[in-house]
């Protein structure tokens, strides 16, 4: 009877154990192609961001879960660390907590802003030279342009994120950010170095999801105080085919004294696109513009196509067409069009 009853109480011990127990999952991507621009040679490069990440959560009861995410960004023919001088968390580093009040997190990933905009451009937010999300769906706009050269414009370091649960198809995304640099001299591109922040960033995205149509509607300041507004629509026409649409402003008035000549402190953009899904394979085309103030006007087409050999692993081919400035820092000169070809294969894991 003792041995019986010992044996149960080690059972209930050992499953309030296991009920503890963080579930961890092991994820990521590998992405490589050959790409081809206007005046320079054949190289191998990436359309998608390589990633290796861990994520977790704890059941700690009524409905409380204990959460973290650590997202490692690599270059798929080297090896190295991506971009070779970023974070080694370059992706993600946050821990939080989820429940019935929603989500909050500490640590460095996406703003609000960034994570939402990128689902309404027709390139799914690849941070690729044919895709939007990088330049003309968010005007030409940086997140961090205080952080150290060859950084990441869409993420901050040293935030707190909150996000509502979703009620009847609406969400509510917030970000604060310290003042804070990621260490070492600042060295943004329109930025002296040791430019020091005026403001504390913030980030605000509203969604809403009603079965085949979804808006958004986004805002936010960056710690020089440059703001940026999007409002765009997706909607799903047929079951093979969704139309997305994305109208974004950026303001720096506050930094024209550091654009290049002749610039202005207002920048306008606009992308339509196009995904069409038949059978394995699927179509994506997008067509926007990008127009400063006072200076010449970004143009551009892009045109892919992915075919799905499995449910990870996909093989794809993309041409894009850009005419004016291709960055922030040249954008009162216009080299003319540029071309980008780009074949390649990405596996997920």
């Amino acid at each position: 009877m003792k041995k019986s009853l010992m044996a149960v109480a080690l059972v209930g011990a050992f499953a309030g154990v296991a009920h503890a127990q963080t579930a961890v999952q092991i994820y990521g991507t590998i992405d490589a192609g050959v790409q081809k621009r206007t005046g320079q040679t054949l190289t191998i490069g990436k359309r998608a961001s390589n990633t290796l990440g861990f994520k977790g959560t704890e059941d700690l009861g009524n409905g409380l879960k204990a959460l973290f995410q650590l997202e490692i960004r690599y270059e798929p023919d080297t090896g190295t660390v991506e971009n070779g001088s970023r974070p080694l968390f370059q992706g993600q580093s946050r821990v939080g907590l989820q429940g019935d009040f929603g989500m909050v997190r500490i640590g460095r990933g996406l703003t609000p802003y960034q994570e939402t905009v990128g689902a309404f451009e027709p390139f799914h937010a690849l941070p690729h030279q044919a895709g939007f999300y990088t330049d003309l769906a968010v005007a030409g706009y940086n997140s961090a342009p205080l952080d150290p050269a060859g950084s990441s414009n869409n993420r901050w370091s040293n935030a707190f994120w909150y996000n509502t649960p979703v009620v009847s198809g609406f969400q509510l995304n917030t970000a604060i950010a310290t003042k804070e640099n990621n260490g070492g001299p600042a060295i943004g591109t329109l930025y002296p170095v040791g430019a020091q922040a005026s403001a504390n960033p913030f980030s605000v995205s509203a969604t809403y999801n009603n079965g085949p149509a979804a808006v958004m509607l986004g805002y936010e300041r960056n710690a020089v105080e440059s703001k940026v507004m999007s409002i765009g629509a997706a909607f799903n026409a047929t079951p093979e085919l969704k139309l997305t649409a994305l109208y974004t402003r950026q303001d720096q008035d506050n930094i024209l004294v550091t654009l290049p000549a002749g610039s202005g402190a207002k920048t306008n953009a606009w992308v339509l696109g196009a995904n069409y899904t038949m059978g394995p394979g699927k179509f994506l085309a997008g067509y926007g513009q990008k127009d400063p103030d006072n200076s010449f006007k970004t143009k551009q087409l892009s045109l892919g196509y992915e075919y799905s050999l499995s449910k990870r692993t996909y093989v794809y081919v993309d041409a894009s067409r850009k005419d004016g400035p291709q960055s922030q820092a040249n954008r009162a000169v216009d080299p003319g069009a540029v071309n980008f070809y780009t074949i390649g294969v990405n596996h997920s894991f």
